[in-house]
């Protein structure tokens, strides 16, 4: 019988956009995703997960089986009414997330496996982990399993970060904990992971010792198609350690990117100040000239030169008009420098302007590139001058 999971749903940039399912591993609760959830919730709908016997989902008796974990997901998402969906999964999220791509292929769109495992070592090993959190809880085991989580460095330099994740394990339900770790002695996948039909993404951690990089080498072996990744340094929980590499993974994985929003914005500024520093004229040429390979230097300059520095408030544009000038003089680039003179007398910079211009950069970067600049603007005057007249 399944159970209602607590959960975190971010809606993201709207209700019509994908959802990617966040599951985590054993002794977390949703919260060890926060380094995701936010950037992927920029052009994703992002569910993060309590599995039951964790965080503040409820904790049934045990033993659990992975199937029992991975029938709750799947009834979580029925009653959101998401068919299909993204599925990360991280240590036992990651068996949990193998279950469904293997026995409910129709509801997963692409699935990400982290530090996970088809098989956990031997079923003793868990069995009496699960009779030492019943007899001492959670917090006897607290201290082992940070090791696993985190490289020595990291938890050497961030003495909050480990805190933080201790208070997770000791939170967990002692029965919860136990009762997964049941499940976990059962687990094999090995003989089904080539049922895998889903795009997968496969993601180790060098110095992970619970689920090291030739076990998740297996599943990738096992599934056809699939991508395989090693980060170095992280451990366990790799989504922590490495939280910027990752989520651009998942992203790239999934087909999406959790900073469009933000770049998008940013290249509409930028096209506008470009256009009104530039020309329409000018920005046109440059568009219809642009190829697929010259595409993402374009969209660069868009984003970075005009949408960022170039609408910054500090300045303003006839100022920033001249510091261009000047500097484009002082570095001898010509081609450059004669667009932005272009473009400066097609705003109104008055011919006098650029004479001071290039007078004050002779004395503090040289002659030659001032006398230059002064040969590129007489002529740039003398055509203006001819298609006024």
């Amino acid at each position: 019988m399944t159970v209602a999971l607590a959960h975190r749903l971010v809606e993201g940039p709207g209700t019509d956009a994908e959802t990617v399912v966040l599951i985590g591993s054993l002794g977390s609760d949703r919260s060890m995703w926060n380094p995701q959830v936010g950037p992927l919730s920029a052009s994703l709908r992002v569910l993060a997960v309590d599995l039951r016997g964790h965080g503040a989902s409820p904790v049934p008796t045990g033993p659990y089986s992975v199937a029992d974990l991975a029938e709750d997901v799947l009834a979580l998402l029925d009653s959101l009414d998401l068919q299909r969906v993204h599925i990360v999964g991280l240590s036992l999220g990651g068996a949990v997330s193998q279950w469904i791509a293997i026995h409910r292929p129709e509801r997963v769109r692409t699935l990400t496996l982290l530090c996970t495992s088809a098989k956990f070592g031997e079923p003793a090993q868990w069995l009496d982990r699960a009779a030492t959190v019943r007899a001492g809880g959670t917090a006897s085991v607290a201290d082992a399993v940070l090791d696993r989580w985190f490289t020595p460095e990291l938890a050497g330099r961030d003495a909050d970060l480990v805190e933080r994740h201790r208070r997770m394990i000791v939170d967990t339900s002692d029965e919860g904990y136990a009762a997964c770790c049941e499940a976990l002695s059962d687990w094999d996948s090995r003989a089904d992971l080539g049922r895998i039909s889903s795009p997968t993404l496969v993601i180790a951690g060098r110095q992970d010792p619970s689920t090291t990089p030739e076990d998740l080498k297996i599943i990738a072996d096992g599934v056809t198609g699939s991508t395989f990744r090693v980060l170095d340094p992280a451990a366990h929980l790799a989504n922590v350690e490495q939280a910027g590499p990752v989520t651009a993974a998942i992203a790239a994985h999934i087909g999406s990117d959790p900073y469009a929003a933000g770049r998008a914005a940013a290249h509409d500024t930028g096209m506008a100040v470009r256009r009104s520093v530039l020309g329409d004229a000018h920005v046109d040429r440059s568009i219809s000239a642009r190829t697929e390979f010259t595409a993402p230097f374009q969209d660069f300059i868009t984003r970075t030169a005009w949408g960022d520095i170039w609408s910054r408030p500090g300045l303003d544009h006839h100022t920033r008009r001249l510091l261009t000038l000047a500097i484009l003089t002082a570095v001898g680039n010509q081609h450059e420098l004669d667009m932005h003179i272009r473009a400066a007398l097609r705003a109104g910079l008055a011919p006098d302007e650029l004479a001071e211009v290039f007078l004050h950069t002779a004395v503090y970067a040289g002659v030659p590139n001032s006398n230059s600049a002064f040969g590129l603007a007489n002529a740039a005057i003398a055509e203006t001058d001819s298609g006024s007249s």
